[in-house]
């Protein structure tokens, strides 16, 4: 079993986590970019969002669950290396924000002012 999250999922790796569902583990990820920035990950091995849809909304719908426990945040989750996946076990990112946090996204100001 070469993937790390399923690997977790059985045990079999460490992780620090959040909360645990029957089909879903919320983790803390290696680098959180912001305090409280957890990935959830589905306990079946799906590579990511566009494979299995019903995985997929599980997933997203045990990510709203903590979500819904924040007052802002980004739900992120990628597909494929051109839109940045490194690990190819679905995983959605709930990323806490606060004004003034200075994270940037792809699409926001200050990630446009580096590009240009």
């Amino acid at each position: 079993m070469s993937c790390i999250f399923c690997q977790i999922t059985a045990g079999e790796a460490p992780a620090t986590v959040v909360r645990e569902w029957d089909d879903a583990l919320a983790i803390v990820p290696r680098g959180p970019v912001t305090p409280g920035h957890t990935l959830v990950i589905p306990k079946q091995h799906v590579a990511d969002a566009g494979v299995d849809p019903a995985v997929s909304a599980t997933t997203m719908a045990r990510a709203a669950e903590l979500m819904a426990e924040l007052g802002a945040a980004n739900i992120i989750t990628s597909k494929g290396a051109d839109a940045t996946q490194t690990v190819y076990h679905l995983h959605i990112h709930v990323v806490p924000r606060e004004a003034g946090d200075d994270l940037p996204l792809p699409w926001t100001p200050q990630q446009t002012a580096t590009r240009n």
